[in-house]
């Protein structure tokens, strides 16, 4: 099982380590990871396996969140992969 990280906020020194940190300690294994700075304007994309978390996806999506919002001042959004191809199937 795979989940998408969307991560975007103004560009500031560590934001991949932050979220990547975040993702070791649920135990979720980034396997891409897409970013650019336009305008200094951070943009991140990350696909996540999930199959080993050690909490539950939708708890771990809350924390991450709420997290960015608070803590980084970023907009983190968490999205797992049967919504995203949902959401994108014709």
């Amino acid at each position: 099982m795979k989940a998408v990280i969307t991560v975007i906020g103004k560009d500031a020194v560590g934001i991949l380590a932050k979220v990547s940190t975040e993702c070791a300690k649920y135990n979720a294994n980034i396997t891409e990871v897409t970013q650019s700075v336009i305008d200094n304007i951070f943009a991140m994309i990350m696909m996540i396996d999930i199959s080993k978390l050690n909490i539950d996806f939708a708890q771990m999506a809350e924390e991450l969140s709420k997290k960015g919002e608070e803590e980084w001042g970023l907009k983190v959004f968490v999205m797992h992969e049967d919504i995203f191809n949902c959401m994108h199937h014709i």
